[in-house]
């Protein structure tokens, strides 16, 4: 039944359309004020990430990873502490965007006391929804490096040079503009590597606040606004727990032997391991570890700006060893293998621009003479062994003494060892009885001679 209105009989919504019709009132209302009112950060924890060492590869996996599960848990910030002296541009880029997309807050806190956030640090830094350091930390030196696709750093003109840095600078003024920080020291940390302190980079507006540790770091960010691909969010940390989310230890693994040192040290391991079990036929163990390391040094290897001359000047150098043990020279090769790995170790790694990627001069000093020492003794023990006399098999029969059970003239027996051999004297007949000395062997046929009188007196 259609009810009227009471002042011109006109017709009125029913009961039930005008309920729906506030329903939805109240619905795009709610809408309305979530857009204009930042929602708020709750969560159950603050999850705090590490990030110590170089930015390579299994670093940025690493990061992605850990962001992601505090997404899942519902976690009210991510913490990334940073203690870096740079890293690789691709995986410092995989890294940005992860944070530029993230559901949570990022707050990047280069920590503790003595850590710094050198060259694709500044550029995370800049990247995070809140920046901030510890006392005692610097940031800074972020003049770019280029590494072609083969890991080698590549050689540019001026102009491609100037082209690369301008390209650097664009991508941390946008990243500056996007948080509100200071754009101009940015780009001169860019162009002029320079760096400041944690209070310096806070009086620069470089970092939003400086906290002694981290209940500090939390309790000050608390009910701050920052701005996420979702929308304005409210902070609510204060008091919070926290979580640390660790590498697991294949990250931590692909992590390690992706540091130069590490990578230059497993190459030498691997290489030795594998020209022992040459040099040893049926050894197994040395030829295994030796694989596994070489494969996890070239895995390490391909994130580094390797410079072929010196990873081909090593690859001489082995040559050089292996020759020495199986065509022996007196160690004359072993000398020019030296020679060549010392030379191509410390041109392994392209370090013009990047200095934090350079192999530890002590860890080459301690490698060359390990491998010397260890070629050395391969090279003596091969010696010695070519020297001594074969104890078994036919040629072990040689300059053994036996005994002439018949006649040989020059064929007959004799007895050796518990058993009778076939025989031939090489030095005419020789009676039943007497001693003969065995000069070779044909087939299963003993050539043998009269036992020389002076052995006869000395037994």
């Amino acid at each position: 039944m259609i009810g009227r209105d009471l002042k011109g009989g006109g017709k009125v919504l029913p009961s039930r359309t005008r309920v729906w019709l506030a329903l939805q009132a109240i619905i795009l209302l709610a809408m309305a004020m979530s857009f204009a009112t930042p929602s708020s950060a709750q969560g159950s924890y603050v999850a705090v990430v590490p990030v110590r060492g170089i930015i390579n590869p299994a670093m940025a996996s690493y990061v992605d990873r850990a962001i992601g599960q505090a997404e899942e848990t519902g976690a009210a910030a991510v913490v990334i502490e940073m203690d870096t002296p740079g890293g690789l541009d691709t995986s410092m880029r995989e890294i940005i965007q992860r944070i530029m997309a993230s559901k949570v807050p990022i707050i990047v806190y280069v920590a503790p006391a003595g850590s710094r956030a050198g060259s694709a640090g500044v550029y995370i830094t800049y990247a995070a929804n809140i920046a901030a350091m510890a006392p005692n930390t610097n940031i800074g030196s972020a003049h770019p490096v280029s590494i072609g696709d083969n890991g080698t750093e590549q050689q540019m003109s001026d102009t491609m040079q100037q082209k690369v840095t301008n390209d650097a600078v664009a991508y941390i003024k946008g990243l500056a503009q996007t948080r509100g920080r200071n754009a101009t020291w940015a780009e001169q940390a860019v162009r002029e590597s320079v760096n400041v302190t944690a209070h310096e980079a806070l009086s620069l507006k470089v970092v939003d606040l400086v906290a002694n540790d981290l209940p500090s770091l939390l309790s000050q960010v608390d009910v701050r606004e920052v701005q996420l691909a979702s929308g304005e969010v409210v902070l609510h940390t204060k008091g919070l727990p926290t979580e640390q989310i660790e590498m697991t230890p294949l990250e931590s693994l692909l992590h390690d032997i992706g540091d130069p040192t590490v990578a230059y040290i497993l190459m030498s391991l691997g290489t030795m391991g594998l020209i022992f079990e040459l040099a040893n036929p049926g050894a197994i163990l040395p030829g295994v570890v030796g694989g596994i390391c070489l494969l996890f040094a070239l895995f390490g290897l391909g994130t580094l700006p390797v410079n072929m001359a010196g990873l081909l000047l090593i690859g001489f150098a082995f040559l050089l060893f292996a020759a020495d043990i199986f065509a022996p020279t007196h160690g004359i090769l072993t000398a020019g293998g030296t020679i060549s790995f010392v030379l191509g170790s410390l041109m392994l790694i392209n370090t013009r621009n990047a200095p934090f990627l350079a192999i530890s001069r002590p860890a080459i000093v301690a490698v060359t003479m390990g491998l010397t020492a260890f070629f050395a003794f391969v090279l003596t023990a091969v010696m010695r062994s070519r020297r001594r006399r074969p104890t078994m098999g036919r040629e072990g029969l040689v300059g053994q003494i036996g005994t002439a059970r018949t006649p040989l003239e020059p064929n007959g027996m004799v007895f050796l060892h518990g058993e009778l051999w076939k025989a031939i004297s090489e030095a005419g007949k020789v009676a039943e009885g007497e001693l003969v000395e065995i000069v070779g062997t044909q087939g299963l046929t003993l050539m043998v001679k009269p036992r020389p009188p002076e052995k006869r007196l000395r037994s």
